[in-house]
Formats: structure tokens, C-alpha cells, sequence
């Protein structure tokens, strides 16, 4: 019984972290080519800064690409 019990939990558990996978988005800046892109996660290293007003953080790969448009440093390129 609580190997049918566990083996449940972790099939959903599997089934369920998709979900949450890529909710964030950020417009970020590579500080030595300048170019901007688009990313799921936030950078830890010093490579890459936010760039999107306020470090906003959109929900959608469409809303960040819209936000990159209106990013000064990115249409200067």
C-alpha cells in the first residue's frame, strides 16, 4: 500500500513540474557582445544584467519579446 502511495505522488509530482517550468521570462543584455535575448531563467553570473524596466519579469515568451522592443539599450543595436 504505501509503495502505491508513494509511486503516486511522484507520478504526479512528474506530471506536474512542466507546468511550472517556464512561467518567467527576462529580457537580458550579454555585457560584452551587447545583444539582447530572451530567457527562463534568471542569470546568476555577471555575464549576462536584466535589461526589462524595472527587471520585470513577464509570463509569456510574447510578452517578453514585445518588452524587448520597448528596451532602449535593445533597439539601439
Amino acid at each position: 500500500m504505501k509503495l502505491r502511495i508513494a509511486s503516486a505522488a511522484l507520478m504526479v509530482a512528474a506530471l506536474s513540474l512542466p507546468a511550472f517550468a517556464a512561467d518567467e521570462f527576462y529580457v537580458v543584455q550579454d555585457v560584452k557582445t551587447k545583444k539582447c535575448t530572451i530567457v527562463d531563467k534568471k542569470p546568476t553570473d555577471t555575464s549576462m544584467t536584466v535589461v526589462s524596466p524595472s527587471g520585470t519579469i513577464y509570463k509569456t515568451r510574447t510578452e517578453a519579446e514585445s518588452g524587448m522592443k520597448t528596451v532602449k539599450v535593445c533597439t539601439s543595436n
